[in-house]
C-alpha cells in the first residue's frame, strides 16, 4: 500500500513555482510512521496546475490508496473541482498554513478528510487520518498532533 502525496504549486500567474520542500523532521516522521504501518509514501511537489492534475490521476491508478492532497495556489481551480469527483480513490485535504487558507468545496470527490491549522505539522495529522482509514493505525507509536 502506498499514500501519495500531492503537493499544488504556490504563488500565482508566471511566480507559480513548486511548494518548498517539507522539513526534514516532518518528512522523517511521515517515512518512519509510514514504514512502521506497512505503508510506504511517495511525495510529488508539482510546479503548476497541469502537474497537479496530472499527479493526481496518476496517483489514482492504484486502486485503494488515499491522496494526502495540498492545493496550494490552485484550491480555486475550476479544473481541479472538475477532476476530483472523477477520481476513485479518498482523498484527505492539506492545508500547511495557520488556518485561515481556503479549502476545496465539501462535495469533490472523496474526500475523507482536512488537516490544517498544523503548519508543516498538518501532513502528520493526515497520515493518521489516512493511516486509520486504511486500518493501519494500530501499529507502530501513535503520533498525536496539537495539544
Amino acid at each position: 500500500m502506498s499514500i501519495y502525496i500531492v503537493r499544488g504549486p504556490q504563488g500565482n500567474g508566471p511566480l507559480q513555482r513548486a511548494a518548498a520542500p517539507l522539513p526534514e523532521a516532518v518528512l522523517k516522521s511521515l517515512v518512519h510512521r509510514a514504514l512502521d504501518s506497512g505503508t510506504s509514501i511517495a511525495v510529488r511537489n508539482c510546479r503548476c496546475e497541469q502537474e497537479l492534475l496530472e499527479a493526481l490521476c496518476v496517483a489514482d491508478h492504484s486502486p485503494g490508496e488515499i491522496t494526502l492532497l495540498a492545493p496550494g495556489a490552485c484550491v480555486r481551480s475550476a479544473r481541479l473541482q472538475r477532476l476530483l469527483p472523477r477520481l476513485h480513490n479518498t482523498y484527505i485535504e492539506v492545508h500547511d498554513d495557520d488556518g485561515q487558507e481556503p479549502r476545496l468545496p465539501a462535495a469533490n470527490g472523496h474526500r475523507l478528510g482536512v488537516a490544517q491549522g498544523f503548519r508543516a505539522q498538518s501532513y502528520v495529522l493526515a497520515l493518521e487520518m489516512a493511516l486509520e482509514h486504511m486500518g493501519c493505525n494500530e501499529v507502530g507509536n501513535r503520533v498525536h498532533v496539537g495539544t
